[in-house]
């Protein structure tokens, strides 16, 4: 859409766009959380914000559409940006609502069935409307809202009225930082596993948001190979991201193992960007997309079962599983920056081993996680 309106800028307008709203994201994730955790409804405290903000993302989709200028289509990108936030931060919440035996399994479909659709499964999708991106926007802003709906009423959250809000402030306390996040001592474990996402997440987009480059520029394949090599890495990943999507969880539970799983998959990732350095051909990309989708599709289906096990505190799931979450996006901000500065060091190589690194030292924190096997 910034390439049809203002194509001469469109790749300083897409940092622009990202940056904008990665920071409403980080506010508006939070501020989500914590609404959320403080609501009482008849449908519960995560329902009527995830409808909402699943009605606010469709309206927003369908007015950007239609947009004629780069600022209409910044507003409401925005918008759809905070919208998305009111439905991911409670969303996730909902993990808690399953017994303790099988959060594992909540957690897997979630984040490793839910995630291999939504990354893998959509990306194959969403190219069939390049060429008519009014009715992708218009399309995809209504499957986020009857999916929501859908989702709310296969849950049926129960009614919360008259249950007892989490403990705040009298007027008469100061306000102190450690309120709203608490110290190491306390919450240690659960900032170990936000590095360990954080860290994990920019050795995964070095490579996966650069792939039409690598394929171009590396591999020095044509627009029609590169878009094929990608299609098929993007397959084998979402196969691997939904099988172990199914069964991840289960074993986890069964088995009682969340750490070990969620270090190994550090291992598969950081594996998979050594192999493209190491045998740098067509098979290597195979290679890489066989251990990345199955490291990748093992955290997913994982991680926010790790984090449930961590918080700091159970009264506010929402607003840290929110904060959590925010490093599922930060990321992406954060990896073009390493990117810039390390392919004038050694051209993509260098992405390669740093992808490999900061997948090592994910790898590596999570061990110092305590008190989880």
């Amino acid at each position: 859409m910034l390439q049809r309106l203002d194509s001469a800028n469109k790749i300083s307008l897409v940092a622009l766009f990202s940056t904008s709203a990665m920071v409403l994201c980080a506010i508006a994730n939070m501020v989500a959380g914590y609404l959320s955790d403080r609501t009482h409804s008849r449908f519960g405290a995560r329902t009527p914000w995830i409808v909402g903000g699943a009605t606010v993302f469709a309206l927003g989709m369908i007015l950007a559409s239609f947009s004629t200028s780069v600022i209409w289509l910044f507003i409401t990108w925005m918008v759809t940006a905070v919208a998305l936030q009111f439905i991911v931060a409670p969303m996730v919440a909902w993990i808690d609502f399953a017994e303790e035996k099988h959060q594992g399994t909540a957690s897997s479909a979630y984040g490793g069935v839910g995630m291999a659709f939504g990354n893998n499964g959509f990306a194959v999708i969403g190219a069939l409307f390049l060429g008519r991106l009014k009715l992708g926007f218009i399309i995809f802003g209504l499957i986020c809202f009857v999916g929501s709906l859908l989702a709310a009423i296969l849950v049926r959250e129960p009614s919360n009225i008259g249950q007892e809000l989490p403990k705040t402030k009298t007027k008469k306390e100061h306000f102190k930082l450690k309120d709203l996040f608490p110290g190491w001592s306390t919450g240690g474990n659960y900032y170990l596993t936000l590095l360990v996402k954080m860290f994990l997440g920019i050795g995964n987009f070095l490579i996966s948001g650069y792939l039409l480059y690598i394929m171009e520029d590396f591999f020095h394949k044509g627009t029609g190979a590169a878009s094929s090599s990608i299609q098929l890495i993007n397959m084998i990943m979402f196969v691997f991201a939904l099988v172990l999507g199914l069964v991840a969880g289960p074993l986890s539970d069964k088995f009682k193992l969340v750490k070990w799983p969620v270090a190994l998959s550090s291992i598969f990732v950081g594996l998979g960007a050594l192999s493209i350095i190491l045998l740098r051909s067509e098979f290597s990309l195979i290679l890489y997309a066989i251990l990345a989708g199955f490291g990748m599709g093992l955290w997913n289906s994982l991680d926010n079962r790790l984090n449930l096990m961590v918080l700091p505190d159970k009264n506010r799931v929402a607003f840290f599983l929110g904060v959590y979450n925010l490093a599922n996006s930060l990321p992406q901000a954060i990896a073009p920056i390493f990117a810039a500065i390390l392919i004038p060091i050694s051209g993509y190589p260098a992405v390669f081993l740093g992808a490999f690194i900061f997948a090592a030292l994910g790898g590596i924190l999570i061990l110092f996680v305590k008190d989880v096997k």
